[in-house]
C-alpha cells in the first residue's frame, strides 16, 4: 500500500513539473506569437500608408491630366485617411526608437508632398499655367516622394527582419514545448492505466455499497421533491398575500407615508399621492415646495420644522392633528388629520418614519353647513323671543299714541310730535314683522294655490317696481303647479328677491321667474340638513347681476346682514324669505358666481291633494360602461357624482378644475365630458369643451350647473342647444342624462360655439 502511494506520488510530482515547465513555455510562446503578429501588423500599416501616398499622388496627377472633378473628391477622402494611418504607425513602433525616428524624419516630408499634390490640384482648377510650370520644373514632389519611399523601404527592411528573427525564436520555442508536452502525455498515460487497475478493482467494492444506498436515494429523492412542492405552495400563498395587502394597501381612503431619515419616501399609497402629490423616491423638501402646509383654521402657516413629518422624524409620536393643504399647483385643497410615529431600529435609533392622512375635507364641509343651519336657528330663536316681547311693548307704546293724538289734536306742535312717534312705531312693527318672518313665527295662513298665476301676478307689478333697465322673463312649466303655503308671504319673498336682484344690476339687466316640479330625494336631504326628501313645487328667481363672493353667499341669510351702503337695505330681506321658505315645511338654496349671476330656489311643499297615495314603481336606470371625464370644484358634488356614476357601471375620471381636466384629456381616453359651467380658474366649462375638442372633434359634452337652464341661456354661458343638467338633480335624472348625452350624435352643441360674452357686472 506504502509503495503504492510512493509510485502515485513521484508520478504526479513529475507530471507537475512538466506541466509547470510547459506552462512557462507556453506563456513564453504566446509573448512570441504576440511579437510577431505586431511586426505584421507594422507592416500592414507601413503598407497602407505607402497606398494612401500613392492614391493621393496619382489622384492629383489625374486631375491635371483629365481635370475629372471625381479625382478631386478621391484626393480629399485619401487626404482625410492619411493623419489617421500616419498615427496608427507611429503608435505601434513607439516601443522601438529607430523606427520612431525615421518616421519622425519623414513626417515633414509626407505633409509636404500631400500639400504640393493639393497645391498642383488647385493650380490646374485655377488655370494658372505658369504655376503649373514652375511646380513643374521645380522637381520638389518627386524629390519628396523618392525621399518617402526611400524611408519606408528601410522602415519595412526594418521590420521584416525583426520578423524573421521574432518568428525563428518562436518556432523553437513551440519545438520545445512540443516535446515537454509529449513527455507529459506519455507519464499522463503511465498514471492513468495504473489509476484504471485500481478503478476497476475498486468498482466491484463500489457496486455492493451502490445498491444498498439506492434505497436510501430513492427515499430521499421522494423527501425533496415533497419540499420542493410544498415550498412552491408556500410560495405562492406568499404571493397572493402579498397581492392582497397591495391591493388593499392602495384601495385604502388614508393616506400612508413611510420615509427615511432624510425624508425621501420610501413606501406611499394613491390616497397620500391624491393628497400630497407625492410618489416613492420624492423627498420632504420637495413636497414642501409642491404644497403649503397650514393649521387648521387656514390661515396660519405651519413651520417647516412644526410639520408633522418634521415632528415624527424628532422623535414625537401625535395623533389626529389637523392640518390644511393647499398644493401650488392650482389642485383642491384638503383637510387632513394626520397621525404619526418615529420608526426606531433595534438600537433606539430613529430610523425612519410612518404617517396616517385621513380625508376630513367632506365631514368639515358638512359641519360648517350643519353649523349654518344650527347659527340660523339659533338666531332664529333669539330673534323670535325678542320679537314677541318687542310686540307686546310696541302694542301698549301704539295704543298710547293714538289716545295721546287724540288728546293733543287742539295743539299742533304736540300733535305733530305725536304723529312723528306713530309712524315710527309703525316702522318698528313692520322689523317685528320681518323679524318673526326670519324666526318662523309670523302667523301663516296657508292654502292650496296656483303657483304659475301667482307668478305670472308679481310679474306684472314687478315692472314699474324694477324700472325699465331691468329686462323681466318668466318660465313657467307647462303643468298646473299647486303649493300649499301662504300667497301673500309668497309674493311678499318674491319681490324681496327681486328687489335685491335689481339692486345687483345697477347697470340694468335680465331677471328670469321660473317655476317647475321637482323632486327632492335621500342623497340630497342626507347632504343638506333639514330637508325632508319628496315632491316640491320649485320657484327660482335669477338675475345677470355681479354674484356673491364665498363669503357673501355663507351669510346671506343672516338676518341685519348687507352689502349695501348705509340706509339702502334693512339685511331682512332674505332673512325674511328664508324664515317663510322654512316655516311652510320648504328649502332654499341660493347659487351664485361672482361676475356670473345668482339664482335663488325656493322649494315649496307641494299640494297635500296631489301627494301620491302610493309608492312609486322602482325605476330601472339607465347605465353603461363608458369612461366619464367628471369635471367639478365642489368635492362634496364631485364624491357625490362619481358615487352615482360608479354605482351605474361607468368607469370614471375626476378633475377638480379645468387645468387638471387638461392634464387628463391628453393622457386618458374618455367618452363623455361632464362638467361644471362655471369653475374657479378662469376657464368655463364651454371653453373646456372647445379646448378639448380641437383635438377631439366627436367628444360628446353634458353641462351641470345651480343655475337653471333659462338663466344659463340668458347669460349666454352656454349655446342654446347644450345638453345641461340642473342641480341639484336625482339619481334618475343623472343616470338619464349622461345616457342620453352618450346616445346622441354630436350635432350642434358638439360644434365650437363663439366665446360667450361676460354678463353684466
Amino acid at each position: 500500500m506504502i509503495r503504492r502511494r510512493v509510485a502515485i506520488g513521484l508520478g504526479l510530482g513529475t507530471l507537475l513539473a512538466i506541466g509547470a515547465a510547459s506552462t512557462a513555455l507556453d506563456i513564453k510562446a504566446r509573448k512570441e506569437n504576440a511579437w510577431v503578429e505586431h511586426t505584421m501588423e507594422v507592416l500592414e500599416k507601413a503598407s497602407e500608408l505607402r497606398v494612401l501616398l500613392r492614391q493621393a499622388e496619382a489622384a492629383s496627377r489625374g486631375f491635371a491630366l483629365t481635370s475629372d472633378e471625381h479625382f478631386i473628391s478621391e484626393f480629399q477622402a485619401t487626404r482625410d485617411l492619411l493623419p489617421s494611418a500616419w498615427t496608427d504607425l507611429r503608435q505601434l513602433v513607439r516601443d522601438n526608437p529607430g523606427q520612431a525616428e525615421r518616421l519622425g524624419q519623414v513626417a515633414d516630408v509626407v505633409q509636404r508632398r500631400i500639400a504640393l499634390a493639393g497645391e498642383l490640384i488647385r493650380r490646374h482648377a485655377a488655370h494658372d499655367r505658369d504655376g503649373l510650370q514652375a511646380l513643374a520644373a521645380s522637381s520638389a514632389g518627386l524629390t519628396a516622394m523618392t525621399t518617402i519611399n526611400q524611408t519606408l523601404n528601410a522602415f519595412t527592411e526594418e521590420e521584416r527582419r525583426l520578423l524573421a528573427e521574432r518568428a525563428a525564436i518562436s518556432r523553437r520555442t513551440g519545438a520545445w514545448l512540443l516535446t515537454i508536452d509529449l513527455a507529459g502525455i506519455g507519464l499522463l498515460l503511465l498514471i492513468a492505466a495504473y489509476l484504471v487497475r485500481r478503478a476497476y478493482l475498486s468498482d466491484r467494492a463500489l457496486r455492493s455499497s451502490l445498491s444498498r444506498s439506492q434505497a436510501v436515494a430513492t427515499s430521499l429523492e421522494a423527501q425533496a421533491l415533497q419540499q420542493r412542492g410544498d415550498l412552491a405552495a408556500a410560495y405562492d400563498e406568499l404571493r397572493r398575500s402579498s397581492a392582497i395587502l397591495e391591493s388593499t394597501f392602495n384601495s385604502m381612503a388614508e393616506g400612508v407615508l413611510v420615509i427615511d431619515p432624510g425624508g425621501t419616501i420610501l413606501l406611499s399609497n394613491q390616497a397620500v399621492g391624491q393628497f400630497l402629490g407625492t410618489d416613492v423616491g420624492k423627498t420632504f423638501a420637495e413636497m414642501v415646495v409642491e404644497n403649503l402646509f397650514y393649521e387648521s383654521d387656514g390661515v396660519t402657516q405651519i413651520p417647516n420644522d412644526e410639520l408633522p413629518i418634521a415632528r415624527a422624524l424628532l422623535g414625537l409620536s401625535f395623533d389626529r392633528r389637523e392640518v390644511v393643504v393647499k398644493p401650488t399647483d392650482g389642485r383642491p385643497h384638503f383637510r387632513l388629520m394626520v397621525s404619526g410615529r418615529p420608526l426606531r431600529g433595534s438600537d433606539g435609533a430613529i430610523n425612519g418614519a410612518a404617517l396616517v392622512y385621513h380625508d376630513v375635507t367632506d365631514v368639515r364641509e358638512i359641519e360648517r353647513l350643519l353649523q349654518q343651519a344650527q347659527k340660523l336657528d339659533a338666531i332664529g330663536k333669539l330673534t323670535g323671543g325678542v320679537a314677541h316681547d318687542f310686540n307686546n311693548m310696541l302694542t301698549i307704546i301704539t295704543g298710547s299714541i293714538e289716545m295721546l293724538i287724540d288728546i293733543v289734536r287742539d295743539r299742533p306742535a304736540a300733535a305733530e310730535l305725536a304723529a312723528l312717534i306713530s309712524r315710527a312705531t309703525d316702522r318698528c312693527t313692520e322689523l317685528i314683522r320681518h323679524l318673526l318672518a326670519f324666526a318662523r313665527k309670523q302667523p301663516l295662513r296657508p292654502r292650496d294655490i296656483d303657483v304659475n298665476a301667482t307668478v305670472q301676478d308679481i310679474a306684472k307689478l314687478l315692472r314699474p317696481t324694477l324700472g325699465e333697465q331691468v329686462e323681466i322673463r318668466t318660465s313657467l312649466a307647462d303643468e298646473e303647479l299647486v303649493a300649499h303655503v301662504d300667497s301673500a308671504q309668497l309674493a311678499n319673498a318674491i319681490v324681496n328677491m327681486a328687489i335685491n336682484a335689481r339692486d345687483a344690476m345697477p347697470d340694468g339687466g335680465k331677471l328670469l321667474l321660473e317655476t317647475m316640479s321637482t323632486s327632492l330625494d335621500e342623497a340630497y336631504a342626507a347632504a343638506n340638513p333639514g330637508v325632508a326628501p319628496g315632491r316640491y313645487v320649485l320657484v327660482a328667481v335669477s338675475d345677470t347681476g355681479a354674484g356673491m363672493p364665498p363669503e357673501v353667499k355663507n351669510r346671506a341669510f343672516e338676518p341685519f346682514f348687507t352689502t349695501k351702503e348705509a340706509g339702502k337695505g334693512s339685511g331682512l330681506g332674505l332673512s325674511m324669505v328664508y324664515g317663510f321658505v322654512k316655516q311652510s315645511g320648504g328649502h332654499i338654496s341660493l347659487y351664485s358666481e361672482e361676475r356670473s349671476g345668482t339664482t335663488i330656489r325656493l322649494y315649496l311643499p307641494a299640494s297635500r291633494v296631489q301627494q301620491p297615495s302610493e309608492p312609486e314603481l322602482e325605476q330601472t336606470l339607465p347605465n353603461g360602461h363608458e369612461t366619464i371625464l367628471v369635471v367639478e370644484d365642489d368635492p362634496l358634488v364631485r364624491d357625490f357624482v362619481l358615487g352615482q356614476l360608479r354605482g351605474l357601471g361607468y368607469t370614471l375620471l375626476a378633475a377638480a378644475h379645468a387645468a387638471e381636466a387638461l392634464s387628463i384629456a391628453e393622457a386618458e381616453p374618455f367618452d363623455l365630458l361632464f362638467t361644471d359651467v362655471i369653475m374657479p380658474g378662469g376657464i368655463s366649462g364651454q371653453q373646456l369643451a372647445e379646448t378639448i375638442r380641437a383635438t377631439r372633434p366627436g367628444l360628446r359634452v353634458l353641462y351641470t350647473s345651480g343655475y337653471t337652464d333659462n338663466a344659463i341661456i340668458e347669460n349666454r354661458l352656454l349655446v342654446p342647444d347644450a345638453l345641461l343638467l340642473t342641480k341639484p338633480y336625482r339619481r334618475a335624472e343623472l343616470a338619464q342624462m349622461v345616457r342620453r348625452a352618450l346616445d346622441e350624435a354630436p350635432a350642434a352643441g358638439a360644434s365650437p360655439a363663439s366665446p360667450a360674452p361676460p354678463p353684466p357686472a
